[in-house]
């Protein structure tokens, strides 16, 4: 080999990312980590609750947690978020540079603000609110679905106790914080920063979409609500890509989850009642659903075409 094909070698290497240098698929990476993140997300958010637990002489052993749990859904919420920020937030950060050949961390999680930005922060916002009676509809075909009931069983109790938690007064801010806005920049940065940008550069970017829609609907493992969750986390990342931003995705997330505990808030009866073909909008308003949805989203593909051209 000689010099000049040993220093192109050489130059190619460089320019490569970790994950290319080793070999690895970044969709592969990007499942690993996702896999790893969940785990040290749950183990980080029990060992902060049960430390609290301690901290304020609520409970002396292990074997009183779950007799306690129900009235300390604060100090869960604060272990939850711990385990968010740290490892589904800041650590995602640190795990994209085996992405990285000369690009920053930032651009390649689209932690990008151009002029035209806001306008589609106000976009991104409008959407999810006006896909709610489809999200309602697809809730409800969901529950149809041949699912055990012992997962059934299991994410009514887990809406009996947030019911129960958010109807505790002075509890607003609190929600806001720990249910919105927490989860809105750290499951962002994760799916739509890291997760959406690995499967397209992987797959492409309709299947990418997809996939980490569908992703995204897995990862809260609530098995009865995930046509809405994909479905959510596929126009998440409908308007990332569309905006080429990661912030009309964090906005819109945050509007979703807040408006649900604000809604949980001041008609708890309504926001964890029973999804039924009795309960469920009108037709007209889910036709009034699908019109403005499609047109948002049409209007977000005119100026990304307009801005592009």
């Amino acid at each position: 080999m000689t010099k000049d094909s040993s220093d192109n070698s050489f130059s190619k290497l460089q320019i490569q990312s970790w994950a290319e240098r080793n070999g690895f698929a970044e969709w592969a990476v990007a499942l690993i980590w996702l896999i790893v993140a969940f785990v040290m997300f749950q183990v980080t958010a029990g060992i902060v609750f049960f430390a609290l637990l301690l901290i304020f002489g609520e409970i002396t052993s292990a074997a009183e947690v779950e007799q306690v749990l129900h009235n300390h859904l604060d100090l869960l919420f604060i272990g939850n978020s711990t385990g968010q920020i740290v490892f589904l937030g800041a650590t995602t950060f640190l795990v994209t540079k085996l992405h990285l050949k000369k690009e920053r961390v930032f651009n390649f999680l689209r932690f990008r603000w151009k002029k035209d930005t806001p306008s589609y922060i106000f976009l991104g916002a409008v959407l999810v609110v006006v896909v709610q009676p489809i999200i309602l509809y697809l809730g409800y075909f969901n529950s149809l679905l041949p699912i055990p009931e012992s997962w059934t069983d299991l994410q009514v109790s887990q809406y009996e106790m947030f019911e129960q938690f958010l109807k505790t007064e002075g509890i607003v801010w609190f929600g806001l914080f720990h249910i919105a806005l927490v989860p809105a920049i750290c499951e962002e940065v994760l799916f739509r920063g890291y997760i959406f940008r690995a499967f397209q550069r992987s797959w492409g970017i309709m299947a990418a979409i997809i996939l980490s829609g569908l992703v995204f609907g897995m990862f809260h493992l609530q098995v009865p609500n995930l046509l809405p969750l994909a479905t959510l986390g596929i126009l998440l990342a409908t308007m990332t890509w569309l905006s080429r931003s990661i912030w009309p995705a964090i906005v819109a997330h945050f509007v979703n989850n807040g408006g649900a505990v604000l809604l949980a808030t001041a008609y708890p009866d309504l926001a964890f009642g029973d999804v039924s073909a009795e309960t469920l909008p009108s037709v007209w308003l889910l036709l009034a659903s699908i019109i403005l949805t499609a047109g948002v989203i049409y209007t977000m593909i005119y100026r990304t075409e307009a801005i592009l051209e």
